[in-house]
Parts: C-alpha cells; sequence; structure tokens
C-alpha cells in the first residue's frame, strides 16, 4: 500500500497550504482564486508532523517534511514531485554528536536559505539547537557556537519543550540571524554562528521571580519582513513586542487585543506593517477569548489592532491555534491561513477580510505553511 495516494497535483500559479498534524500531514491546492480546494494525504498517516517547508529556489519546488514517529523518532523526508512520492526515511539523519550527550527528539523548524544559495537550509530542533545543511539537505551539522552555548544548562523547556521554533535570517547581513525558542527568548548571531548572545530586553517573562531577565523568556514566535529586516514582531508567552534595531531592545505593541497571550504570528508578503495574531484568552485557559474565532490584524506595526471575523464562528468556537499553525502566501491579495487544535482549517484570499472554511475534522493541526507554486 503506497504511503501517499498521488501528490497534490498543483501546477505553476496554483496555491498549496501545507498542513501538518498530529496523525499526519495533509496538502490542499486551488487555482489562483482560492475558491475550492482539493485535498491530499495524509502522508505519513499516524506521525506527529511539526515541521512542513517548500523550497522553491531550484528548478523545481522541493517539499520538506519532517514527521515524528513514536518508533523511530524524528526524522526528515523530502519530496520533488509534490507529495507524489517521499525520499526514504533512513537517509539525511539529522543526529547530535555521539559525545555531546544531546539526542533530536523533534524537528520544530525547516528554513531554507538565501536565494543564491540553494545547498543552504536550517533546522530548528527540539532540544533547543540550531542544524545547518550546505548540501542541500543530504547532510546536517549542529551549530557549534549554538550547541555548547555557555547558558545551555540554565535552559528550561517550556509546556511544548525545550524547542527551536523560529530562525530569522538577515535579508541584507549574511552574518546576522536570530532565532528565538522556549524557555530560552531569543538569541542572536553576528558572525555566522559562531557566537550567540540573548536578545530579549523589554521581553517580560510573567512566570519567573525575576520578570525581565537576560535570557529563559518564552517567546511563541517571532516574524520580519525581508524589506525592513530590522524590525521584528513577537509574540511571547504573555506579551506583544516589536524591534526596530535588530533585537537590540523590544516594545510593547498589545493595543486593543483581548489577551496579549498567543502563539501564532504571520507576516503580510508585502507590507512589513502588516501582522496576523490570534489571542487566547491566558496560559491557563488556552482556547480564543469569549469563545470568538477572531484574527487580530494590524496594518500600523502595532500601534492599532482589528479584529477579523467575517466568517468565522463568533459564539461556542473554543479553538486554539498553534505557534506554526498561521501562515501567508505571496498572492496579491495576499491569502492568509490557519488551523486549529479542532482539526479545522481556515483560508482568507483578501488579507484577511473574510474567510471560509477549507476542511474540518482533520487531527489536531500543529503546522500551516503556505506557498504560491512558481
Amino acid at each position: 500500500m503506497p504511503e501517499t495516494p498521488s501528490g497534490s497535483g498543483a501546477r505553476s500559479g496554483d496555491v498549496v497550504i501545507m498542513v501538518g498534524t498530529m496523525k499526519g500531514a495533509f496538502l490542499f491546492t486551488a487555482d489562483a482564486s482560492r475558491k475550492r480546494w482539493s485535498m491530499d494525504g495524509p502522508h505519513f498517516p499516524g506521525t506527529e508532523v511539526y515541521a512542513l517547508a517548500l523550497d522553491q529556489r531550484g528548478p523545481e519546488p522541493r517539499l520538506w517534511a519532517a514527521p515524528t514517529s513514536a518508533f523511530w523518532g524524528a526524522t526528515l523526508r523530502r519530496s520533488d514531485d509534490l507529495g507524489a512520492t517521499w525520499s526514504d526515511m533512513y537517509q539525511r539523519p539529522v543526529k547530535f554528536p555521539e559525545d555531546s550527550g544531546l539526542s533530536v527528539k523533534r524537528i520544530w523548524q525547516i528554513r531554507p536559505g538565501p536565494p543564491d544559495e540553494q545547498e543552504t537550509l536550517w533546522l530548528g530542533v527540539e532540544p533547543s539547537c540550531l542544524f545547518e545543511s550546505r548540501d542541500g539537505g543530504d547532510s546536517w551539522t549542529p551549530v557549534d557556537g549554538f550547541m555548547n552555548h555557555e547558558h545551555r544548562e540554565f535552559w528550561t523547556p517550556g509546556a511544548g519543550g525545550l524547542c527551536l521554533h523560529t530562525i530569522v535570517p538577515h535579508s541584507e547581513v549574511p552574518d546576522r540571524m536570530l532565532v528565538a525558542f522556549s524557555t530560552g527568548g531569543v538569541y542572536k548571531t553576528s558572525d555566522g554562528g559562531v557566537s550567540w548572545a540573548p536578545s530579549n530586553t523589554g521581553v517580560r517573562a510573567e512566570f519567573l521571580p525575576d520578570k525581565h531577565p537576560e535570557y529563559g523568556q518564552c517567546v511563541h514566535k517571532v516574524v520580519s519582513h525581508p524589506d525592513r529586516p530590522d524590525r521584528l514582531f513577537l509574540q511571547n508567552h504573555w506579551g506583544l513586542y516589536r524591534t526596530d534595531d535588530w533585537g537590540e531592545s523590544w516594545q510593547d505593541i498589545a493595543n486593543g487585543v483581548p489577551s496579549d497571550f498567543g502563539f501564532g504570528m504571520a507576516m503580510h508578503p508585502r507590507d512589513p506593517d502588516t501582522v496576523y495574531i490570534v489571542p487566547l484568552e491566558s496560559d491557563e485557559f488556552r482556547c480564543v477569548p469569549e469563545a470568538k474565532l477572531r484574527v487580530y490584524r494590524t496594518r500600523d506595526a502595532g500601534a492599532s489592532w482589528e479584529p477579523l471575523t467575517r466568517g468565522l464562528p463568533q459564539e461556542g468556537a473554543y479553538e486554539t491555534v498553534l505557534r506554526d499553525a498561521l501562515d501567508t502566501d505571496s498572492a496579491d491579495p495576499a491569502g492568509v491561513y490557519f488551523g486549529t487544535r479542532s482539526g479545522r482549517v481556515y483560508a482568507s484570499a483578501d488579507d484577511g477580510d473574510s474567510w471560509s472554511l477549507v476542511h474540518e475534522g482533520l487531527p489536531p493541526v500543529v503546522c500551516v505553511k503556505a506557498a504560491v507554486i512558481a
């Protein structure tokens, strides 16, 4: 019995939503109108898929997935035909050195490198570490300066684990990169990964006696726009923040939101001032406030936020959207997508102004990535 039916069948100009769940991955495709979606899957049935990515830097789109099996552990798979076939699960192993005392529990993030470095990719894994490949993903090595950081012994797991979930390379300065993980906060390098410094000034750790430590914050997501790389937005365990100086300091931008607790955060593809979030009531009750499913959008870099509700349930919606379950595509107008712990996937084809249900009844959604096929 084949592991996947026949692939997504996506063509140039189509839009694909890659959905990772607790029981496998699903691909939804539509033409440029994004009105009708077809589903392919499950891929890797029965496994958790916390990370997906579509790499379009080469001659053909390459789909990456990181299924985690209860028996085989974390694996990395790739497909060059949009899911019709997948690479062998024993290839491209992602492992710590034997003398490190560390073992990869889960892959949380797959990040293709710069457009002019087609062989470069990065992974964020649990326990928190950054892995790098310089040969198109055939081999992987941990970034030594991060793996052996002097703070490692003080980093502790959050509720979701000790996970490096965000990788933000600087779009203009090749040696700069910023990563975020729970619980440790934001760290950045200016020397290509040789050294890493915490970058959490202004971000509070509500759960610690010292509310503003040097490190130890529980960051949930960081996003940026390549046209303005020194500006970043951060969704914390409690708190919404922006920096305009590449993380030297962070300012609170929780203006007019029902809660500043949440996980998901997504950047508009063309506007560096537009960001999307889905607030949750609290860390004790991780459902949308008032049981109203609302995506919030800022168009002025966090000075104000507006709820986007058209087409979304506004009563009895005890939904949760996790850190990587919210994304945008590069179409115009932009598509915005998210998935819920109840197994629903929603889509907007008009910058978030209105929403439609793509599918319901999936296993709990943990990852949503979207792209227009080049």
